[in-house]
Formats: C-alpha cells, structure tokens, sequence
C-alpha cells in the first residue's frame, strides 16, 4: 500500500503568524495564499499545511500519487484500493471514496487515540 506524500495538516489561529513561524524555521511557502485561508511549506522533504477557519484540530495527510513537490508518481496505490485494504482489516472510516468512481478523491479514519487521517488522492 502506497499512501504518497505525507504532510501534517495543522489548524492554526493566526495564518500570517504560523507562517512567519513556520520561515523562521527554514520552511518556505509551496502552495497556498492568505486570501484563501491556507499555506503548505516546504523543507527538504518535510510539508506542513497551515490552515485557518477550516477544520478544527490537526491532521496527518497522505497524497496517494503524489511526491513531496506534488508530482505525478508513475506507480501508487489508488485510493479506492487502499480504501479496501482498510476495510479487510477492519478499519472503521469516518468517509469513504466512491468505489465506483475513478480520479481524485479521499477518505478519513482515525487512528487509536483520536487523531484523524485524511487520504487525499489528487489524480
């Protein structure tokens, strides 16, 4: 099961705040804008979502066919095939992707101690 690029989604209070936090790090800015209430940054292979006013709490992120610079890979795992492999196990997921559907699409569960999952498939 290949899940793709990891980022952690963090929900944030102040969006320019969190940002400049985030540069002062040696992050720098990927994707995103202010105007639309989210950055994603950038270190090497390390990515941080910073997100305002659009889920409460935090979030681990998997990108099934994308790397860390959001290309294309030649070989993943379609999210409606690791969706199965969840549910073989036995996995319970919060929302799922439609089994008959093809392209982007996601899904979410939650690991033992609460922290929510998202798969989020772009292609």
């Amino acid at each position: 099961m290949k899940l793709g690029a990891f980022s952690v989604s963090l929900s944030v209070k102040d969006l320019e705040k969190s940002r400049q936090f985030y540069e002062d790090l040696g992050f720098h800015v990927f994707a995103g804008s202010a105007d639309k209430n989210y950055f994603i940054l950038k270190n090497g292979n390390a990515l941080i979502g910073i997100f305002n006013g659009m889920f409460e709490g935090n979030i681990l992120t998997f990108n099934p066919g994308w790397d860390e610079d959001a290309r294309n890979l030649e070989e993943f795992s379609d999210i409606r095939e690791i969706q199965k492999q969840l549910k073989n196990k036995n996995l319970n997921l919060l929302s799922e992707a439609d089994e008959n559907s093809s392209g982007p699409a996601s899904l979410m569960l939650t690991d033992p101690d609460g922290n929510m999952i998202l798969l989020d498939q772009h292609r």
